[in-house]
């Protein structure tokens, strides 16, 4: 194998273990240099010019630092496809392509009937139409837009600096998104009426003091503003997707979102409460409750 990611992977060990210090290190070396697995293996990687040496160095101190490597690549990998990231949005994580899946799930078995559902509200409403609500990187969007091609994609988020990342993933990969400034927690305005078939969202719901258990680089380097709610108040972005779904999902759409565990039924009470059906608990790979979706 390769002396020079050894030494990378090695330099990482006391900081990630053994496993993940093998996995960031190929990771670094795929994406940031354009070096195969293979070539890694039987030790045919080329030579590294001086620039690629301080870069490595530079890439090696970051990580070493606390820094996500998704942060220090600037991409991350989210159903398939890279995606920009910064530290103003959230880094996309594999369990959150469960929610995409879900999400398109529900269109595929809604798109037979969402022209007799849409009738009801006007002509121009026929083609299915998703909200994103709490966008960030835009990744959940953009991979259900790429999905449902047919489909009119709407998504919000709070902060200015997320959504021109999200508009960034979304021009580069062939997404014609269309993103809101736009606070979840606001309610819709009297003018607002049902034009969704579908609501989804990753909203905050980490609780304050869960915080002192979480690693490093997620805490000190992720935007608190998209993971942190008050211990108080657990359900804050719950309760205000609830009025968001009682207010603009059209007769038969879903509200799908991915939850604290230790919440989950407290979640599907909740929606249950605001006046959805066929409430449904999923769990992820790991079999944990990780999304809950009603309909309304």
């Amino acid at each position: 194998m390769n002396p020079l990611f050894l030494a990378f992977r090695d330099a990482l060990i006391p900081l990630y273990g053994q496993g993940e210090a093998r996995a960031v290190a190929f990771l670094v070396f795929e994406d940031a240099f354009g070096v195969s697995r293979t070539d890694i293996y039987v030790d045919k990687v080329r030579q590294f010019s001086e620039d690629e040496c301080t870069r490595l160095h530079n890439i090696c101190k970051q990580l070493l630092a606390g820094r996500p490597v998704q942060q220090v690549l600037g991409c991350a990998t989210f159903c398939g496809r890279s995606y920009k990231v910064t530290p103003d949005v959230l880094i996309p994580r594999p369990e959150t392509e469960e929610l995409v899946a879900w999400g398109i799930e529900k269109m595929h078995g809604l798109s037979g009937c969402a022209s007799s559902v849409s009738d009801k509200k006007s002509s121009a409403s026929k083609q299915l139409c998703v909200l994103d609500a709490g966008t960030g990187s835009g990744c959940i969007a953009i991979s259900l837009k790429l999905a449902l091609d047919e489909a009119n994609v709407t998504a919000w988020d709070i902060s200015d600096a997320a959504l021109e990342v999200a508009r960034k993933n979304a021009q580069q990969l062939g997404a014609r998104v269309h993103f809101e400034h736009h606070d979840m927690l606001q309610m819709p305005s009297a003018n607002d009426v049902s034009q969704y078939h579908l609501i989804v969202s990753n909203p905050p719901y980490i609780c304050q003091s869960e915080a002192m258990e979480m690693e490093r680089h997620v805490l000190d380097f992720e935007p608190h503003c998209a993971l942190f709610v008050p211990d108080d108040d657990p359900l804050r972005f719950y309760r205000a997707l609830c009025r968001l779904a009682r207010r603009l999902l059209l007769p038969g759409g879903w509200l799908l979102v991915e939850i604290n565990r230790a919440y989950a039924e407290h979640t599907a009470a909740l929606m249950r409460e605001s006046g959805l059906h066929e409430v449904e608990i999923r769990e992820d790979a790991y079999g944990n409750p990780r999304m809950v979706g009603g309909r309304m």
